[in-house]
């Protein structure tokens, strides 16, 4: 299930991602590497950013986005699933429909110029908002899928998909006093609803009304389960009959496990399908 009903086009505020797009250290760039100072140390992320936590975030994800444990795979996907958004691609489901894979496209052109997927941007700034293909059909799926084996496309995807979705999500629920279970659930929800007041910042206003969280000194699990009663509503009042096991089959299993670290191994359902992570 793709992420549905969601326009992408306030001013939310964001923590930038650090890495540029298409850019990365190798190992040339310091043949003969010292020990990490004290303060890289201090820099090193944490929670669920920490490498490990955010490459099962991103299954967890792929779980309910694509269907899949293999989120890398997800890079080159593009298919109009009939939600009303148009074109839904890449590893966290940018729509053509939505802003998001127009900001994206344009600055990852910006970066690089010459890419398979700048011709389209003048049809994706048309198309912004709506479901229409004008301008892209035939041609804008296979430009995607070809540029998506583009290491540089593929930094884009990563660093568009933290700058909107990952680091909001997370930095507001350390700011609740969450704790990984938590950070992810917002991660989830964001990903789904989007950002905005009508979004993941909606909701959670709605479950803050029922109870306190952490940092206001209420109940890390009473919390939880108040945030994910409201995203349940919330999506079944959007879309009458949806599929909400993402939350009742996953997330909603872990708290009552009462797994608030996400802590391996990990067994969950969504759409009926079994995942395992050792």
């Amino acid at each position: 299930m793709k992420r549905v009903g969601v326009l992408i086009l306030a001013a939310v505020p964001v923590v930038l991602a650090a890495t540029a797009y298409g850019s990365s250290p190798t190992a040339h760039d310091d043949p003969r590497p010292g020990p990490p100072s004290a303060a890289s140390q201090r820099r090193a992320p944490e929670g669920l950013a920490a490498p490990t936590m955010k490459n099962l975030a991103q299954k967890l994800v792929a779980s309910a986005e694509n269907s899949t444990l293999d989120w890398r795979s997800a890079y080159a996907y593009v298919q109009d699933i009939g939600d009303g958004q148009g074109y839904t691609a890449g590893i966290i489901g940018f729509c053509t429909g939505t802003h998001d894979l127009l900001v994206l496209v344009e600055h990852y052109t910006a970066a690089h110029p010459d890419n398979g997927l700048a011709r389209y941007l003048p049809a994706l700034r048309k198309v912004d908002g709506t479901a229409s293909h004008a301008g892209l059909a035939p041609g804008f799926p296979a430009a995607w899928r070809t540029e998506a084996k583009v290491p540089a496309f593929q930094a884009a995807q990563d660093a568009e998909r933290d700058r909107i979705y990952f680091d909001p999500a997370v930095s507001t629920a350390k700011r609740d006093g969450l704790g990984l279970l938590g950070q992810f659930i917002y991660y989830d929800a964001i990903v789904f609803h989007g950002p905005g007041t009508d979004g993941i910042y909606g909701i959670r206003e709605r479950a803050m009304r029922q109870a306190k969280t952490p940092a206001e000194g209420g109940s890390e699990k009473a919390y939880l389960s108040a945030f994910l009663d409201v995203r349940r509503a919330t999506m079944r009042a959007e879309h009458p009959g949806i599929d909400t096991s993402r939350i009742d089959t996953a997330q909603r299993k872990f708290l009552e496990e009462g797994n608030l670290e996400l802590r391996t191994p990990l067994v969950w359902k969504v759409y009926g399908e079994t995942y395992k992570v050792p």
